[in-house]
């Protein structure tokens, strides 16, 4: 993983800017003894915004930066001069993003469309001048409010990937080839488990010029939402697809059986995905002969497609391609309801969220250090003879 620039995890702490506050200032002019207030108001603080920007792949550029720090809003000034608004600071993330607090492991957030932009802390409001405060019985008001502070959270981003079918599988069941077969994409395929390390997409190529998103997750073993291998890593990634296509080779004992285990560990993870539509294909048929065949075919799980391939051989490949066409275009399959609206965000358990951190490196605490200036000592904007308005006038 040293070697990969596939980042799908981050942990960052965001501040918003403070408000600026208003100044207490008395007009005091020639010819104009009796002015009056005229102190302008603070500026807003900056806020912190998360965007989707599709031309991001990866969580890679927030790896190095870790601390968002948006403007603080200006003072306001005299002659009621407003102070000037704080700059907003802009997080661009990939389309999939999902924030969490990291400190209690509540969702906050899900960035699914390029510009979308959420408001992740908001700026504080710069406070009143004392021109504000005038009154007919309250001419001289020698007080002002101050800004509205700052507010800050330590936000954990993850990366869901956008996709249409996902490839469930335990270790070498050939999802890498598959992808390889039918789509532009290269991953890393070789004999041995785990080839697989980070996600990898690829675009299908259907008839008439349609296609449909493929993403190839790293094998699941048994045990793999409880955070055995690196199948709870990557399970999230699966959470968007429309459509589960699981992947059992051919060669196995019990095909039901360990379509069974994967499901189980599917609905362990997120229950929601039970709900989602779902396809077999048994892999490596190339060395299965047609009556070896029609005899697996009473043994397999009931009420969902099936399909016999091998990417190899090129065996099945445009029959798995329809079936998956037909199951995506489904009038209870609506692509974009289940892949964005319909997905609840459960918040995390803080427990498995410290021992999730851990696991990702992310555990370390952040040191926070900035100077803080005097809010409570108002520098006030006058001149001391100003206040000494009921001198009688000669």
């Amino acid at each position: 993983m040293a070697e990969s620039n596939f980042v799908d995890y981050v942990k960052i702490y965001c501040r918003s800017g403070k408000g600026g506050r208003g100044s207490v200032h008395m007009r005091r002019e020639k010819y104009m003894p009796n002015g009056g207030p005229d102190g302008g108001d603070g500026g807003r603080g900056g806020h912190v915004i998360l965007r989707g920007n599709r031309n991001y792949w990866t969580l890679l550029h927030l790896k190095y930066e870790r601390h968002v720090f948006a403007e603080h809003g200006g003072n306001g000034s005299k002659n009621k001069s407003f102070g000037k608004d704080g700059a907003d600071k802009v997080i661009e993330v990939p389309c999939g993003t999902v924030a969490y607090n990291a400190e209690t492991g509540e969702y906050v957030c899900d960035i699914t469309e390029h510009g979308q932009e959420v408001v992740l802390l908001k700026g504080g409001r710069g406070g009143l001048g004392n021109w504000h405060f005038r009154t007919a019985t309250r001419q001289a008001p020698r007080f002002a409010q101050p800004g509205e502070p700052m507010q800050e959270m330590t936000v954990i981003l993850e990366l869901k990937l956008l996709a249409d079918v996902g490839l469930v599988g335990f270790p070498n069941a050939g999802k890498s080839t598959l992808l390889s077969t039918v789509s532009a994409a290269r991953p890393k395929i070789a004999n041995y488990p785990f080839t697989t390390l980070e996600p990898n997409l690829g675009i299908v190529s259907y008839r008439d010029g349609k296609s449909f998103v493929m993403a190839d997750i790293p094998g699941i073993i048994e045990g793999a939402s409880e955070g055995k291998g690196l199948g709870l890593r990557f399970l999230r990634h699966i959470e968007r697809n429309s459509l589960l296509l699981f992947m059992v080779p051919g060669d196995t004992d019990d095909i039901r059986k360990e379509y069974e285990i994967l499901l189980n560990e599917v609905a362990t993870f997120n229950p929601e995905m039970l709900d989602k539509q779902r396809v077999l294909a048994i892999t490596k048929c190339d060395m299965l002969d047609e009556e070896l065949i029609e005899m697996l075919k009473p043994t397999l799980p009931e009420n969902i497609p099936h399909v016999f391939i091998s990417s190899v051989a090129n065996m099945g490949i445009q029959e798995l391609k329809d079936i998956l066409w037909a199951e995506l275009n489904k009038e209870s399959n609506q692509l974009e309801g289940l892949r964005h609206e319909s997905i609840v965000h459960r918040s995390k358990d803080v427990n498995k969220l410290k021992e999730e951190l851990k696991a990702m490196g992310e555990d370390e605490d952040f040191d926070y250090e900035y100077e803080d200036v005097d809010d409570e000592d108002f520098d006030y904007e006058y001149e001391e003879m100003d206040w000494d308005d009921d001198e009688p006038q000669k």
